[in-house]
């Protein structure tokens, strides 16, 4: 569902017409609050010219895709962000591809846990997402917030999500781009869980809105060395 959220962010530079979709998952492997909804609950109406749309997603296979889904149909969003809730993480995570497996260590939200099950049947081994991945790592960077590009957005419905909704957009032929950003666990979740990595909220909000501005701004993907050696 819609939330109403604060007033606009800082000027940004001029922004292709069209809103934004933001999607944020509910708790899920016992815990009581994801990060991913608070961050949507947190964002500015509007970034430049383009008015924010949220939507809670609920966290289980399949499900989520039809709700993001519905809410593209419903919205006609220029560009589709993705949230997701990655604890043991420590830096925002720009994610560059989303793959055709779920394989799922723990049952989701519904008590389903696929096994090497195909996301879809007759799709293609992989997408890559089509935002600007290194332009948007850079703007967070440039708000003093870490951030990476990540090669891998796990077999969880995470990934299940992103391939979903780029297989949605590619099968539609709808011109909306779409990316998956990771976000560590918040300070309240990590109190039990001493030395893993947490992040504020207002600093992740911060840095999801330098990601979309820059999404925004950027038609073409900056030149970055943003790979890993491991």
């Amino acid at each position: 569902m819609a939330r109403t959220r604060k007033a606009a962010a800082a000027a940004v530079p001029a922004a292709p017409a069209g809103d934004v979709l933001v999607t944020g998952f509910e708790p899920f492997g016992g815990e009581d609050v994801n990060p991913s909804w608070e961050i949507c609950e947190g964002l500015a109406a509007a970034i430049g010219h383009a008015r924010l749309h949220t939507r809670r997603v609920p966290t289980e296979f399949r499900r989520a895709i039809e709700v993001v889904a519905a809410a593209i149909e419903e919205t006609e969003p220029a560009l589709v962000i993705l949230l997701g809730q990655a604890g043991g993480r420590a830096a925002l995570s720009v994610e560059r591809v989303a793959i055709n497996v779920d394989d799922a260590r723990i049952a989701d939200n519904a008590g389903r846990q696929p096994v090497d099950e195909p996301v879809a049947a007759s799709g293609p081994a992989a997408y890559f997402a089509t935002v600007p991945i290194k332009a948007m790592v850079a703007a967070i960077r440039e708000e003093g917030i870490p951030a990476e590009v990540s090669n891998s957005a796990g077999t969880f419905v995470c990934n299940h999500l992103l391939y979903g909704v780029l297989h949605f957009l590619a099968a539609s032929g709808r011109p909306a781009r779409a990316g998956f950003i990771h976000v560590p666990w918040l300070e309240s979740q990590a109190v039990t869980r001493p030395g893993e990595p947490a992040m504020a909220l207002a600093t992740m909000v911060r840095g999801v809105e330098a990601a979309i501005a820059a999404a925004l701004a950027t038609p073409v993907d900056v030149k970055m060395a943003a790979g890993s050696l491991d």
